[in-house]
C-alpha cells in the first residue's frame, strides 16, 4: 500500500468513519496517562443502552481496543486468561464494516464491508474464543470487564450482551464458533 494511500486512511480514520477498503489498519499507540485513576472508574461504572449517534475517534477505538484486550507487555495481555490461554479475539463492528482487532500489532483487520453492530451505538466489540468451554465464557467476561472499566474512566458509555445474531455474526466474521459477549460503545444520549 502506497504511503499516499496510508495517509488519506489515516486522515478518514481521524473521524473515524473507518473505511474497509483498507484491509489493515494501524492504531495509535495507547494513551496510558488518560482517564479517571481505577476506584473513580469503578464508581462510574453502569450500564448505558442509550447512545449519542456521535462516531468515536481513532484514539477512543484505538484506546478501547488495547485497553480490552491488548499487549502490555511481550507475548502478554491486559486482560488475564485461564491457563494463559489468551483465546479471546476483540471484533470492532461499526457502520462501515467489521475489523478484527490484532493485538500484536495493535491494528485492525477488516474482515466485512457489513454494518454488523447489535445496538444502536457506534461501535460494538464482539467477543469470541476458538475453544467451546467455560473457560472461554470466564475469559470472555474477563476482557469485557477491561472494555467496560476502560470507558466508565474515560466518560464512554457502554453495556455488555449476549443478545444478538449469533449465526449472521458467525457468518460474516468468519467464526468457528459463536460469539460470546458483545459489548456496545459510544457516548451517552444527553
Amino acid at each position: 500500500m502506497s504511503f499516499t494511500k496510508n495517509v488519506s486512511i489515516l486522515l478518514t480514520l481521524a473521524s473515524v468513519s473507518l473505511s474497509s477498503a483498507a484491509e489493515t489498519v494501524a492504531l495509535n499507540p495507547p494513551n496510558l496517562s488518560r482517564g479517571d485513576c481505577v476506584m473513580k472508574a469503578f464508581a462510574n461504572r453502569k450500564s448505558a443502552r442509550t447512545f449519542s449517534e456521535k462516531e468515536l475517534p481513532l484514539s477512543d477505538l484505538s484506546d478501547l481496543l488495547w485497553a480490552t484486550n491488548g499487549e502490555n507487555r511481550t507475548g502478554k495481555r491486559t486482560a488475564p486468561s485461564a491457563m494463559n490461554r489468551q483465546d479471546i479475539k476483540v471484533y470492532l463492528c461499526t457502520k462501515s464494516g467489521a475489523w478484527l482487532y490484532d493485538h500484536k500489532n495493535h491494528s485492525l483487520i477488516s474482515v466485512s464491508d457489513m454494518d454488523l453492530r447489535q445496538s444502536s451505538a457506534p461501535a460494538c466489540l464482539v467477543l469470541v474464543s476458538d475453544f467451546d468451554d467455560a473457560w472461554s465464557e470466564l475469559d470472555a467476561g474477563i476482557v469485557s470487564q477491561n472494555a467496560l472499566i476502560f470507558c466508565a474512566g474515560t466518560g464512554l458509555a457502554a453495556y455488555p450482551h449476549t443478545t444478538m445474531d449469533k449465526a449472521l455474526l458467525k457468518r460474516e466474521l468468519k467464526l468457528n464458533r459463536d460469539p460470546l459477549i458483545c459489548v456496545s460503545v459510544g457516548y451517552g444520549k444527553q
